[in-house]
């Protein structure tokens, strides 16, 4: 018995081993658990055809929005092994949900296996210009004025663009309405169309907005400011150094997927990153390109679910 369990165990190795040497040999399914249009959609669709050219498959971008990403998550956690199917997922799905969901219906540590970073970018404050305010503190004086009126959208509760409201509602003691929308697009043209006042985003999200100057930068979560917004202040800079917060998206296969299918997707990602054109787009972007390593972001998920863990109790959200 033993030796026949011995030799099961070396056919089902040789077998992975031969699927992995010639993987891939279909397209690939990518699956984006939030609306099209967001910053991750944006940024694998820049890499793709370099992936593409590549590895020699397509990569099919499939948007499954629902449940703050949790309905997308758990779709890639459910599918084969076999890394035709991935997950394109931001960091809230991997280092907030767990603390805002009692049940997300995935492990966001025992259900993936991560494989790199794609893209990485930092929050930007943004207001309707209406607002007239130039800063955050003018803005904490208005929202103290008007406790309640003022509104601010994101793509959904419990998403890093809410979260980040809340926690600047906090920082600065005022109070502020959530109005969450299905998806960035709609959130910012509530912004645009003044239904809200207050959003925050990622630069790619709002660059030509701020540009047109439909609407106004208040200030960057980041610990430096932007190169393409050099006038515009970090939140140190403008008194709230606590608020540092940004998006990353990454790239997750299902639990089990074969470690040399892992390494090599991710080697693979980290080479269209180096391309001179997709790091020239992300930069214009006001993104940051990713390629670490399998194991580097699994230590990167764990570090920062305690921190936001943290807000998360601060702020003492809880959904259902």
């Amino acid at each position: 018995m033993r030796n026949l369990l011995a030799l099961v165990s070396i056919l089902l190795l040789a077998v992975s081993q031969a699927q992995a040497q010639s993987y891939p040999n279909r397209p690939i399914r990518i699956v984006n658990p939030y609306a099209a249009g967001n910053t991750g959609d944006i940024s694998f669709r820049t890499i793709a055809p370099v992936l593409e050219a590549r590895l020699g498959q397509r990569f099919v971008l499939e948007n499954k929005p629902g449940a703050t990403g949790n309905i997308g998550a758990q779709d890639v956690m459910r599918s084969e092994p076999d890394g035709y199917t991935l997950l394109l997922a931001p960091s809230n799905n991997f280092v907030i949900n767990q603390f805002l969901f009692k049940s997300l219906g995935y492990d966001p540590i025992g259900s993936f296996e991560p494989i790199t970073i794609v893209s990485d970018a930092p929050s930007v404050i943004v207001v309707q210009p209406s607002l007239q305010v130039s800063s955050l503190r003018e803005l904490q004086a208005v929202a103290r004025s008007n406790p309640d009126k003022l509104n601010f959208s994101s793509p959904g509760a419990g998403t890093p663009p809410h979260l980040a409201v809340e926690w600047f509602g906090k920082l600065a003691d005022v109070k502020l309405t959530h109005i969450p929308y299905r998806g960035s697009p709609a959130a910012i043209l509530a912004l645009l169309s003044n239904d809200v006042q207050i959003y925050v985003s990622i630069l790619s999200a709002v660059e030509g907005h701020l540009k047109s100057e439909k609407l106004k930068a208040l200030a960057v979560a980041a610990p430096t400011r932007l190169g393409s917004l050099p006038d515009v202040p970090t939140t140190a800079e403008s008194g709230f150094p606590e608020l540092v917060m940004g998006t990353w998206w990454a790239l997750f296969a299902p639990k089990g997927t074969d470690k040399q299918i892992v390494d090599r997707l991710a080697t693979e990602v980290r080479a269209a990153l180096a391309d001179a054109a997709v790091v020239n787009r992300f930069r214009e972007m006001g993104m940051s390109v990713g390629g670490e390593r399998p194991q580097d972001l699994a230590a990167r998920i764990a570090a920062e679910a305690g921190s936001w863990e943290k807000v998360v109790q601060s702020i003492g959200l809880q959904l259902q």
